[in-house]
């Protein structure tokens, strides 16, 4: 398998965890079901990391032996584990209060603040092809404004809009973190895909510990068949994706506009299961944004 083919399947599974996690949101409270979609996610690894420390040579897939980490390595992977798990709090209280055709396609622009960060602080310089993609980029978005508008949505007042610029700000910082640790540190993948979801339940334990404590008698909680579903899908994207960038010939800046297409994934069903309205309009602005995406990688 290719790592474009890993990137493809990382894109779908990506779309249909952003529906579960639409669903699993409804009427439930943000961090009871985001703390129990990590657990579950920790879960499907923590038999890998105890096994390979017992006797790793016995594990029959090379693929899920787990190593061991020097301390350095301990604090790198809570590191990506804590810019993650900020990300996650800001991004699943803006789902549940936004339409996912609408935080979709914010989310989607990730690459964009990829670039930006690229020139703010790595001195890097983007052709002209590139910076039409940045231009076509930022008048979708614009544009979403005013279909925000259309259902009550104000983009410059909303905080809920706001809140989803900033996860989607963390998540391009993450998907660089991504590549050092993958390609320059050399971590094999499940031994960044266990660490991280280890370290991603310690992170969002005190957000938890907070709603149990203060919310959980106003802010209620009940568990459906999604809110697992939500952290076995993310195991599987997160395993497809670390598989394509593990390949030293990958290039992060195809992976991340590849598995930004999940847009398409969760904005039709959205339109379909949740019958969001305004579907000819967005869908348009959609396909603006993968333009301008593939834009930003013209070599």
């Amino acid at each position: 398998m290719t790592w474009m083919v890993s990137a493809c399947i990382s894109a779908l599974l990506l779309g249909v965890y952003d529906l579960l996690k639409k669903s699993a949101l409804k009427g439930n409270a943000v961090p009871a079901v985001l703390f129990i979609s990590v657990v579950t996610g920790a879960l499907l690894w923590a038999p890998m990391i105890v096994w390979s420390h017992l006797d790793m040579e016995s594990i029959p897939a090379k693929f899920f032996q787990v190593s061991r980490l020097t301390s350095l390595g301990h604090v790198q992977l809570a590191m990506k584990a804590l810019i993650v798990g900020l990300s996650w709090i800001f991004a699943y209280g803006a789902v549940k209060h936004l339409p996912v055709s609408i935080a979709g396609p914010i989310r989607a622009t990730a690459p964009l603040w990829t670039i930006f960060m690229a020139v703010l602080f790595m001195g890097e310089r983007p052709g002209m092809v590139q910076w039409i993609g940045v231009i076509l980029i930022l008048s979708c978005f614009y544009a979403f404004t005013f279909i925000g508008r259309l259902e009550g949505i104000h983009f410059h007042r909303n905080k809920w809009v706001g809140y989803m610029v900033i996860a989607t700000l963390l998540g391009a910082t993450s998907a660089l973190y991504d590549k050092y640790l993958i390609q320059s540190v050399r971590y094999s993948v499940a031994t960044v895909q266990a660490w991280f979801s280890f370290y991603l339940v310690v992170v969002l334990f005190p957000f938890f510990l907070w709603w149990v404590t203060r919310q959980s008698r106003t802010d209620k909680f009940r568990m459906t068949w999604t809110v697992p579903a939500v952290g076995i899908t993310l195991v599987l994207t997160d395993l497809f994706y670390f598989v394509a960038l593990s390949d030293p010939e990958a290039l992060i800046s195809i992976i991340s506009p590849i598995r930004r297409s999940s847009v398409i994934v969760s904005f039709v069903g959205a339109t379909l299961i949740f019958k969001e309205a305004q579907f000819q309009r967005k869908l348009i602005l959609i396909l603006g944004l993968i333009l301008g995406i593939a834009l930003l990688n013209w070599k």
